[in-house]
C-alpha cells in the first residue's frame, strides 16, 4: 500500500512496471464511453470523469486497491487523480501522456486517435 508521498504521476513506463508488480492494481479509464469503445488497455475499467458523482459507491468499493488513472492525453485523468486524493483515495496516481502515450511507447497494438 503506497503513502500519502506516493507522487502524483507516474509515466506509462512506470505504471507498466506497477501493474506487473501489483495484479490487483486498478486501471481506471476516465474517458468517454466512445473512445473506450475506440482504444482502450486491456483489463481497465471505465469510468467516466463526467459520471463521477454517479459512480461514487464504485469508486468507494475501490478506496483500498492501488489506482492508475488514465485518459486520452492526462488532463481529465489528473482531474480525476485530485478529486479522488481530496477525497481520501491515497493510492492513486496519474498515467502521464495517457492512453496514447501508452500506445506509442508499451503497446503499439492500442490504436491511436
Amino acid at each position: 500500500m503506497a503513502s500519502e508521498y506516493q507522487p502524483i504521476e507516474v509515466d506509462v513506463h512506470q505504471a507498466q512496471q506497477m501493474m506487473q508488480e501489483d495484479p490487483e492494481i486498478v486501471l481506471i479509464d476516465c474517458r468517454e464511453p466512445d473512445e473506450y469503445q475506440l482504444a482502450h488497455i486491456e483489463g481497465s475499467v471505465l469510468i467516466p470523469l463526467s459520471e463521477i458523482q454517479q459512480n461514487v459507491d464504485k469508486l468507494t468499493a475501490l478506496k483500498e486497491k492501488s489506482i492508475i488513472v488514465h485518459c486520452h492525453h492526462g488532463g481529465r485523468s489528473m482531474r480525476m487523480v485530485l478529486w479522488l486524493r481530496k477525497n481520501g483515495f491515497l493510492n492513486c496516481v496519474n498515467m502521464a501522456g495517457g492512453i496514447d502515450a501508452w500506445s506509442q511507447q508499451i503497446d503499439s497494438g492500442v490504436p491511436r486517435y
